[in-house]
């Protein structure tokens, strides 16, 4: 149903807001992981000062 009327559109305006929210929804997790992976790597890998 979604398809038919994204298909029918002239404009494809809204085809390309649909994808645009695909692609945005998509990204979200890895920039999460990433941060997350990020956090880990400097809290347990950095190096800590001699006294």
């Amino acid at each position: 149903m979604c398809r038919a009327v994204l298909e029918s559109e002239e404009g494809q305006s809204a085809a390309q807001g649909i994808n645009d929210g695909i692609v945005y929804l998509m990204a979200i997790p890895y920039i999460l992981v990433f941060g997350i992976g990020y956090v880990v790597y400097i809290k347990f890998f950095k190096k800590k000062p001699e006294v």
